[in-house]
């Protein structure tokens, strides 16, 4: 993202903290299931999510400061976050992910699934460390919505009849839920009134929509250095996104490569260049302005300060990753 370290600066100590932090957190006894784990976070990624809780955090703090359960919940949002990635991955059947090998493809099959089912596990022990209940009830939702979301993608592959509707809500469930808790978590700790804190939830919710249709365009425009994995690699495996749902009333040859899967070797390639030719891109990045927009109309009662505005400027720079 454009401009997201000048964004981060106010918090740069904190996520440098995250960081040792994740590979402190993880210490399992089995060597293989640590190992499996650090070889995530040794990948770094964006830490985007994380970087949201601390600047909602000091937005919505009367002194601009962040609390330790507050970079606790910052923390337990990225290894959420890290464990949805691990399942998706083999789900996906993705060999490469940041780059990287990922933790099927290092390990096992079984590996994976039991690294992430303990990184859960490790996020609902210091989650429930809190001792903050409305805090734990709002992030313990996420991972029911992460399960709901792969469940309605798994059913939905291919589907010609999947509606903008239907994505838009499986979209919230596999993104936009945890960035909407965390930020409602984050503002919760700090004791805020119901009606703030139900703005900073809309916000996330509004920022992880427009997160996941922004990289949905990426699938389709971005190259493997870029996304760190095959570009088209959500299309190949059905997932019908954004820009590919818009693209389809008007690409006839479009829909004849989904219904037949992309058998032929060159499928996914004319696939992604009927997508690139029609307005099926540029309209998906109008709907991410739109909830882009929304966003920032749910900071306008929120204080102003540098960390409000912070927020602000980070969400007008989500969509110059496909400007």
């Amino acid at each position: 993202m454009v401009a997201s370290n000048l964004i981060f600066a106010p918090i740069e100590k904190d996520l440098s903290a995250l960081n040792q932090n994740l590979q402190n957190m993880i210490g399992a006894r089995h060597p293989v299931l640590y190992a499996a784990a650090e070889h995530l976070f040794a990948a770094g990624g964006k830490r985007l999510r994380p970087a949201i809780v601390l600047l909602c955090a000091k937005a919505s703090a009367e002194d601009n400061q962040i609390l330790p359960p507050q970079r606790r919940l910052a923390e337990i949002t990225e290894i959420i976050h890290t464990a949805s990635l691990v399942h998706d991955d083999v789900l996906d059947d993705c060999s490469t992910r940041r780059g990287i090998e990922t933790v099927h493809s290092v390990f096992s099959t079984k590996v994976a699934i039991l690294a992430g089912d303990f990184l859960f596990a490790q996020s609902s022990w210091y989650l429930a460390n809190l001792e903050n209940l409305q805090v734990v009830k709002v992030i313990s939702k996420v991972i029911t919505d992460f399960a709901e979301g792969e469940v309605r993608q798994g059913f939905t592959r291919f589907n010609l009849q999947f509606s903008m509707e239907e994505y838009v809500s499986k979209s919230f469930y596999k993104t936009g839920s945890l960035i909407a808790a965390s930020c409602q978590g984050a503002v919760l700790l700090n004791s805020v009134d119901k009606s703030i804190a139900n703005a900073f939830y809309m916000y996330g919710r509004y920022m992880g929509l427009a997160f996941q249709i922004v990289d949905d365009i990426l699938d389709v425009v971005g190259s493997s250095n870029n996304l760190g994995k095959p570009a088209g690699s959500d299309l190949l495996q059905g997932n019908l996104t954004a820009p590919v749902l818009f693209s389809i009333p008007e690409e006839p040859h479009l829909v004849q490569l989904i219904e037949t899967e992309f058998n032929d070797v060159n499928d996914m390639n004319d696939a992604l260049q009927f997508i690139k030719q029609g307005c099926g891109i540029q309209q998906a990045k109008d709907l991410a302005k739109e909830y882009l927009q929304a966003a920032i109309e749910c900071l306008t009662n929120i204080p102003q300060s540098e960390s409000s505005v912070l927020l602000k400027k980070l969400t007008l720079n989500i969509l110059e990753r496909v400007s």
